[in-house]
Formats: structure tokens, sequence, C-alpha cells
């Protein structure tokens, strides 16, 4: 029978994608004969890890174990894990081995009043997204480069949520889209390790399962995102290609939000752009 612990269930479904995603030959191992799965069996990895097949079937089915730091550390390295991965694994499994009645807090994400001032005298664009990437404040630059978010409802700021709207990505035309979404479904995975029931995680990531089957795939490959950063070129009509870099940094609080800022080269044709941009932004506000 699977445990109801929820932290357990996750860490086994998290088991079971990294294993689905490991080939034999990418552990030394020989194909051999008709194989029924594309990854690696769980007997495979068992041997790998030095366990026995029962008690690692036992992980994946989310069933009442405790592994111990030692057995966790042999599974991360037989399946292969990255030290985002690594943290990820030994995040879920100390968590399930805490009663139930154990549970990280809810209190709701606050962006504090010095984060809001910074924001305001910030000369490049930013935001503030909770930990289950809602958008919780922007500042005027922002609101230049990727539109006024007052025209949506509350609940529907969500940049997973946004992300996955048909009606606003172009049906997804854009060339990085896939990437840009993984990083935003493994911020939401890392936001779910501390707390597998939170009401807010479980609307988005219901809503987004029913209906999107590219949101399905993609959470179903469990990846994980600490902290992201990477590059994103925006097509703007007034002023063209915008191309910045962007990163995220985390605000006070355990687990807490995140300033996610876009940034360009100094004297930069993509500055000069983005600045005309503002100007634009502040006319028409003026207005």
């Amino acid at each position: 029978m699977n445990s109801p612990n929820p932290y357990a269930r996750e860490l086994g479904d998290f088991l079971r994608a990294r294993r689905g995603q490991l080939r034999p030959r990418d552990v030394g191992l020989e194909p051999g004969g008709r194989r029924k799965v594309t990854g690696l069996r769980r007997e495979e990895l068992a041997l790998l890890a030095g366990l026995s097949t029962d008690y690692y079937q036992r992980m994946e089915q989310g069933r009442e174990v405790r592994p111990s730091d030692d057995v966790l550390d042999a599974l991360a390295a037989a399946l292969g894990l990255d030290g985002q991965q690594r943290r990820h694994l030994f995040t879920l499994a100390r968590a399930a081995r805490r009663p139930a009645a154990a549970r990280a807090g809810r209190e709701p994400d606050r962006v504090p009043d010095s984060t809001r001032r910074l924001l305001r005298v910030m000369d490049t664009p930013a935001v503030v997204l909770s930990r289950h990437l809602d958008l919780l404040d922007w500042n005027p630059m922002a609101e230049a480069l990727l539109g006024d978010p007052d025209g949506y409802p509350p609940d529907r700021l969500n940049m997973l949520l946004l992300m996955f709207d048909d009606t606003l990505t172009g049906r997804r035309t854009c060339p990085d889209w896939e990437r840009q979404a993984l990083d935003y479904i493994g911020m939401m995975r890392a936001a779910v390790a501390t707390d597998p029931t939170h009401p807010r995680a479980t609307a988005v990531i219901g809503e987004l399962t029913i209906r999107s089957a590219d949101f399905r795939r993609l959470w179903a490959r469990h990846d994980v995102r600490e902290s992201v950063s990477g590059t994103k070129t925006f097509q703007v009509p007034e002023v063209g290609a915008i191309v910045l870099d962007w990163d995220t940094y985390p605000l006070p609080g355990n687990p807490g939000p995140v300033m996610l800022v876009f940034t360009t080269e100094p004297g930069s044709p993509d500055a000069d752009r983005l600045q005309i941009l503002a100007s634009l932004h502040a006319t028409r506000s003026t207005r």
C-alpha cells in the first residue's frame, strides 16, 4: 500500500523520473535483449546503488521507508544527479522522515517594504515572484517590457499559468519557449519539495495538468531549479528585438519570494532600445 506521506510520494516520483531518463550505456551496462522500458530497470538501479530491489521498489512506490543519508548518497551517485538534484533528493527524503504533523508553515509570501522601494528606484526591469511563481510586485521598467499586469485577475498572475496560455504566447512560437517553461517548472518543483500539498501549488499544477498536454509532459520530467538565470529575446513592436539577461535572487524567508531581474550590457544597442521603450512607456503613463 502506498504511503499517505506526500513527501514520500514525491520522492518516489522523483526517483522514478530520474531512473527513466538514464540508459544502460549511461552507467556502463550493456542493454542486452528486448527491454520493456527505455530507462534503467529498478533492479539495475538498485544494483548500482548497492540496495536490494525490494527496498528500492518500496521507495519508488512511496511506501514507509526512511533512507539514511548514506543510502541517499548512493542513489544520487547511481542516478548521476547534479548538485541541485541531489539537494532536492535529500530535501524530500528528510521531510519524509518527519512525522506527518510537522509540516512547513503556510504564511503567504510577502514583499518587504524595503524591496518595494528598491524596485521603484531600479532602472532595469524587475519583478518579485512568490515561491509558487505568483507575480507579487513589479517596477515601471518591467511594465514597459512585459505589459501592464493590472488587467489580470490576481489569481491569474502566475508565471506558469501565463506561460501555458496560448492566447498570450502566440501558440508558443518563441524558439526557446520550452527551455523557459522548464525553468519555471523547475522552480515550482523546488517549491513543491518544501510542501507538496500547499493549496496554491495544488491549484496551479492541477489546472495545468488538466488542460495542457505540454505541461503534463514537462512536469513529468521532475526537473528542479533552485534559482535560475538565462537570456531571453523580447520582440517589442515599438523598438524591435531586445536581448536581455535575467537572474533570480532569493528574498528573505525560507522558503520565500524571489526577485527576477532583467539586465543588459550598458551602452549596448539592447540597452539603448530598452531605454527608448522605457521613455515611451513613461510618456504614455503621463498622458
